[in-house]
């Protein structure tokens, strides 16, 4: 009996931890999102993680959180930046607590985009370690945009083939 209720015990820490974590990953990510929206540079980027890289929606678009913060400079100075927020989002965990990578759905000025990326825990704070950015396509309209991007990513995969 005392065992039982000992791992019962155990298990709902356990439980209650990760629960609270997700809610620090879930406010990292609404913070970061709502950052872009009120145009705080410095709030948006602090939320990413030294190292972090940027997976953009165009094709040419993987950047390191120095490059990203050259491109988007403008944006945030002109006042143009992007409103992203979260429609669902689902978080996972490695098994020391410390890495954590998620999905998200999220309601932007091009309609439904996904997210996804990973997360490291430094000190007590969540990171944006990587970060992936796409367009969703209705399944009965992707050959209708494979059509307006043919022409544009054809040249590039030449260019990458030859690489």
């Amino acid at each position: 009996m005392k065992k039982s209720i000992v791992l019962l015990l155990f298990v709902t820490a356990f439980a209650n931890a990760q629960t609270s974590e997700k809610d620090k990953i879930n406010q990292t990510l609404d913070t970061w999102h709502k950052a872009a929206a009120d145009i705080k540079f410095d709030v948006y980027f602090n939320l990413m993680a030294d190292d972090a890289i940027f997976i953009g929606t165009d094709a040419t678009e993987n950047w390191t959180k120095p490059d990203f913060k050259v491109w988007a400079k403008p944006f945030f100075d002109k006042g143009t930046t992007w409103n992203f927020t979260a429609l669902e989002r689902h978080i996972f965990f490695d098994k020391s607590g410390k890495i954590a990578w998620f999905d998200e759905l999220l309601n932007t000025q091009m309609k439904i985009c996904r997210g996804s990326g990973v997360l490291i825990k430094v000190g007590k704070e969540w990171k944006i370690q990587h970060y992936v950015l796409s367009m969703t396509i209705p399944n009965d309209e992707v050959t209708a945009v494979t059509k307006i991007k043919a022409p544009i990513e054809d040249v590039l995969i030449d260019k990458l083939k030859k690489k």
